[in-house]
């Protein structure tokens, strides 16, 4: 069973894409005409020309909207196309969910004629992060384990990497898609939109969650991160990383 199985009943509720984020991932796509997208889940930053979506849980498939680049269910080490067949293969925040790393890198390098755009994270960046570091140290050992370093990503795919800092008003609630708007962590409707803390379960999440709600009543929360309400974005880890073939 694909993780998002279960993991993505309510996606859609919380995981819109934002269009600041998909102007970065179109802009590194470039003039690609066509572009597979790998780990599609329900579509998110898909371009106009992406002609096949490639995702292992029907769950997922599901929600994706009308209109969408049709999908087949499949998984990233063993993509269904032929060499270098499309200009572009796509991966948007779902490395981390693959079994084999390389195997997949192999693939998107295969099937690609000139380029992979892959979104991804720091880790080194994104564990400090104040909801992980100082409320829900339990999900950070989640993503250490299952995080590719960005350093393996550029020496497999002789790629570069680009910034990608998160609006404060973002609609696409990955992580740390509400880090000026604290107190959505306390919906369950979030959490369950961001497979880490998802996967870290509500009975070890409790504790933590009790305290950010006692320093949100309290201020304490803002008086250690009030800095962060004047800013409109934020750099919590997020990566573009791109390779020209």
């Amino acid at each position: 069973m694909a993780i998002y199985d279960t993991l993505g009943t309510t996606y859609t509720a919380t995981r819109r894409p934002d269009p600041r984020v998909a102007a970065r991932v179109a802009a590194a796509l470039g003039d690609a005409a066509s572009v597979v997208d790998v780990g599609a889940g329900t579509g998110s930053y898909e371009p106009p020309t992406t002609v096949l979506a490639v995702e292992p849980s029907p769950t997922m498939i599901a929600q994706r909207p009308p209109g969408a680049a049709p999908a087949v269910r499949g998984v990233a080490e063993a993509l269904p196309l032929a060499d270098a067949s499309v200009d572009a293969a796509l991966a948007v925040l779902t490395l981390h969910h693959w079994t084999d790393v390389d195997a997949g890198l192999a693939e998107l390098r295969r099937v690609a004629r000139h380029r992979v755009v892959i979104l991804t994270w720091d880790q080194s960046v994104c564990r400090e992060f104040w909801l992980l570091r100082e409320y829900l140290p339990e999900a950070i050992a989640i993503d250490d384990a299952r995080a590719v370093p960005l350093d393996h990503l550029v020496d497999t795919l002789g790629a570069r990497v680009e910034v990608v800092p998160v609006p404060h008003d973002c609609t696409d609630g990955f992580l740390a898609a509400y880090w000026r708007r604290p107190e959505a962590y306390l919906d369950p409707l979030v959490r369950a939109g961001a497979s880490g803390l998802a996967q870290t379960g509500e009975e070890a999440l409790r504790p933590g969650l009790a305290r950010l709600r006692a320093d949100l009543t309290s201020g304490a929360w803002h008086t250690r991160h009030g800095d962060l309400l004047t800013l409109d974005e934020w750099d919590a880890g997020y990566r573009l990383v791109v390779a020209d073939l």
